[in-house]
């Protein structure tokens, strides 16, 4: 058997999905392109898109709610200087098409915009091959998926007594874009999506009191269903059991500034809510952010190396190529300290004179693309864990993270611990509940005194959003710790 190069396999899937049953060719593509280029306009595209999800939900033993869709549709856009028009019909049809066309081609032109000449297809898009373009929701049946619900609940319930509630979700997703560029560019994507959470509600007598605490545990990315085999259910499981128990133990958290050390995985979550929004282009260009006008400029403590890298295979924030047809890349924003770039898609990178770094994304075929983070990280340093927790006098060790929010104008946020605990002479004293933690996130990148050496990616569970539009995304940092922060708290 001869097999194609991944990326021409990928535009033929996309082609049988989305062109072909609608009676659409090549020729009626460069007819909507061409019907926008009538005017003057910097860029046009064309973002076709199926997609197939499910869902399922377990709760006191039953599976309450399940939930399956299928979306498809085209969204047409035109960009002239810093406007974008865009269109979009969830009719594919070569008629939806061309109406959709005639509605972006009115934009004005703008002053730096030019006659964009449509070519006929000369170029595949570089792209990447970082996951299997399958079907996940068709890699179990209905069956074995309310199987392995079951099995969670009866694997957390079998943990301790103390687990009262179990609650588990099962989630999967069939993603197929394709993308038509005016310069003849054409690039797909297959993108399979799964995710698996597990939460406990635990609950024990004290003096007659009743205490409840809840954890949470899961993970996903972009492979089948068969990755949730016993090992990688017994670790969600235990991540949400063991972070319940330890909040039956909790103690009101103390308040003040403070020395902070930040566990390693997901509570990079705070780098990409207090970093990496701030280095997104559009923010740049627009001088909104606190990282504007920065580039070359030192920005963190030496040893703060920040990546967004959409190349790792099957995570959750991967893409093979982004919703513009750029592929994938390994960018380094700041890199010991200095900060070297921003994240770009076409049109910021075109209004500020650099390439597109292929993190032009949208939630779907009815939304504009836009500067987005793919996976977010810092790089290892040379301290273990245990380093660096000794080296704490007296401050709060907050080894996961629940919600947060950020300005990306000031760069202030605010985060709040799921599970944390009190330091004192380098000894972990008891677990606490209810810290925030409260920065600046250019400041706090100033003040990593300390960087780990167990750097770790989430378990797959980011989903990012930014102008009412959702996507996947990934996080991760190794243990760091932070002087100088503002930790409130209840006591």
């Amino acid at each position: 058997m001869i097999s194609r190069e991944p990326t021409i396999e990928r535009l033929a899937v996309a082609q049988q999905l989305l062109l072909e049953p609608f009676g659409l060719t090549e020729a009626s593509l460069a007819q909507a392109l061409q019907a926008i280029a009538t005017h003057r306009i910097d860029d046009a595209d064309l973002y076709f898109q199926y997609t197939r999800s499910e869902g399922w939900s377990l709760e006191e033993g039953i599976v309450k709610s399940g939930s399956f869709g299928i979306e498809q549709g085209v969204g047409v856009r035109a960009v002239a200087g810093e406007k974008t028009a865009f269109a979009y019909s969830d009719d594919i049809s070569a008629a939806a098409l061309m109406d959709a066309a005639r509605t972006v081609r009115t934009i004005a032109a703008a002053g730096q915009s030019r006659r964009v000449k449509v070519n006929t297809p000369h170029k595949v898009a570089t792209s990447r091959a970082l996951y299997l373009p399958m079907d996940p929701i068709a890699s179990l049946d209905s069956t074995a998926k309310v199987t392995l619900l079951e099995r969670i609940e009866k694997m957390a319930r079998a943990k301790d007594p103390r687990v009262k509630q179990v609650m588990a979700s099962l989630s999967g997703e069939y993603d197929v874009v394709l993308i038509a560029r005016a310069d003849g560019t054409r690039a797909a994507d297959v993108r399979p999506l799964v995710r698996m959470g597990v939460t406990v509600i635990a609950e024990q007598t004290v003096n007659g009191e009743v205490r409840r605490e809840t954890g949470s545990g899961g993970g996903g990315g972009r492979f089948g269903y068969a990755h949730f085999d016993d090992s990688v259910i017994e670790g969600y499981v235990n991540d949400a059991v063991n972070a319940a128990l330890t909040n039956l133990e909790s103690r009101a958290a103390k308040a003040g500034e403070m020395s902070v050390v930040l566990g390693s995985g997901w509570p990079g979550v705070l780098l990409h809510e207090a970093i990496g929004h701030g280095l997104e282009g559009d923010f740049n260009r627009k001088g909104s952010s606190a990282f504007s006008g920065r580039i070359g400029q030192r920005v963190a403590a030496p040893g703060v190396t920040v990546l967004d890298d959409g190349t790792l295979p099957d995570r959750r924030g991967s893409i093979n190529v982004d919703d513009e047809g750029h592929a994938s890349q390994r960018n380094v924003l700041i890199e010991d300290g200095i900060l070297k770039g921003y994240l770009q898609d076409s049109m910021n990178a075109r209004l500020m004179g650099v390439k597109p770094t292929g993190n032009g994304r949208r939630e779907s075929y009815a939304a504009v693309p836009m500067p987005r983070m793919t996976n977010t990280y810092m790089l290892a340093g040379d301290k273990t864990k245990e380093e660096i927790i000794a080296g704490l006098k007296r401050g709060l060790y907050a080894s996961n993270f629940g919600g947060g929010q950020v300005d990306i104008t000031s760069g202030k946020f605010m985060f709040s611990a799921s599970e944390a605990f009190w330091v004192e002479n380098g000894n972990i004293q008891y677990p606490v509940k209810g810290a925030t933690i409260i920065g600046n996130g250019p400041d706090a990148l100033t003040r990593v005194s300390m960087i780990g050496n167990d750097l770790k990616l989430d378990p797959g569970v980011g989903t990012c959003g930014k102008d009412g539009q959702s996507v996947p995304v990934g996080v991760g940092q190794p243990t760091l710790r932070i002087d100088r922060l503002t930790v409130g708290g209840t006591a």
